[in-house]
């Protein structure tokens, strides 16, 4: 990674990055996407992923609860490619990686746990 970079350009790059992703691999961007890097984490913040009838769907908890599972089985299916978006992007290795969704505010958290302190670089 070109060090000459700042913190906030990098957090925006993986931003745009996911947002791309998002639209190749999913068929639709979220409305907004606000990335910061702490310590050894990268987490990511999507706002509007849900659709208007998954909204409706989730209004029961069955429902929920299958919207959360066929979310969460998506981009786990894409992980290999979000993993090699951050090494592209920030020269680091993605350790693991956790994700969960809002159904009630249509938001998704993504946290990519890395093997180093990348903000030590800023």
């Amino acid at each position: 990674m070109n060090m000459n970079k700042s913190k906030g350009f990098i957090e925006a790059e993986i931003s745009k990055a996911i947002t791309q992703w998002e639209k190749e691999f999913l068929g639709r961007g979220s409305l907004s996407v606000k990335t910061d890097i702490l310590r050894d984490m990268i987490i990511v913040n999507l706002q509007g992923i849900l659709t208007p009838a998954e909204y409706l769907v989730c209004e029961t908890k069955e429902g929920m609860l299958s919207i959360k599972r066929i979310r969460s089985d998506l981009i786990e299916s894409g992980i290999e490619d979000l993993k090699e978006i951050i090494l592209t992007i920030t020269g680091e290795e993605v350790k693991s990686f956790f994700t969960d969704i809002s159904t009630r505010t249509g938001e998704r958290v993504m946290v990519f746990k890395l093997f180093n302190n990348l903000e030590k670089k800023f």
